[in-house]
């Protein structure tokens, strides 16, 4: 098949092309602090897990294989975020950034793994904050429609321990009152309770299927 060109006679790989990287922000929530996955660069700074897509490679694939081969985490679900595209972006020439997010409890990170708090992580490499902060905006529009969707808190739970994750997401304190009463209708009672510390039993819960937050709890927990 002869090969496409323009009407100036030029083809495709006349022109210049940027690479493009993949990079993927994962969120944890880990002592009481909303935390982002970060494994060393060889600059010297912490960096997202990234990779450069290869030729003909799918991006959900090039995603993939950077979780694996830089921060060891296998089967991690993960969706497409933001694409950056400042083409002083990266020092090493001109790169896209096709940022990808993903948000896991604790316990299915690799042994070892670094942590940095995802309000404090000022200093990675690139604009890799840019992309830490992108994951935590899309991270509170799926809290604000859905009980804890990533799971941070595992299948039961109570009230209080439910506030105080979205008070971390959210960055901000929510009333005792009020948040009870935006969330209690999305959740279904264990008809067990749970200790916590010096205080009464409280009693625990699990999300109940297929029932969304009410549309008016966006405006509570976002001020």
């Amino acid at each position: 098949m002869d090969e496409w060109k323009d009407s100036t006679g030029h083809a495709l790989t006349d022109y210049p092309r940027p690479s493009i990287a993949v990079d993927v922000a994962v969120l944890t929530y880990s002592d009481s602090t909303l935390k982002v996955l970060a494994v060393k660069h060889r600059r010297g700074k912490l960096a997202l897990p990234g990779t450069f897509l290869h030729e003909r490679e799918l991006l959900t694939a090039a995603a993939d294989r950077a979780l694996q081969t830089k921060a060891d985490m296998a089967n991690t679900e993960f969706h497409q975020l933001a694409i950056l595209d400042n083409p002083d972006r990266d020092d090493r020439g001109w790169v896209l950034s096709v940022a990808h997010a993903a948000a896991i409890p604790q316990s299915a990170l690799p042994t070892g793994a670094i942590l940095l708090n995802a309000y404090g992580a000022d200093d990675m490499a690139f604009d890799h904050t840019e992309i830490v902060r992108l994951a935590v905006t899309d991270l509170r529009h799926r809290y604000a429609v859905n009980i804890d969707p990533t799971g941070f808190l595992g299948d039961t739970f109570t009230v209080p321990q439910l506030r105080q994750l979205y008070e971390v997401v959210f960055d901000r304190e929510l009333q005792k009152d009020g948040f009870r009463r935006h969330v209690i209708d999305s959740l279904i009672s264990t008809g067990e309770y749970a200790r916590a510390g010096t205080g009464r039993p409280a009693e625990t819960y699990r999300r109940k299927p297929g029932v969304a937050l009410p549309a008016q709890a966006l405006v509570f927990l976002t001020g």
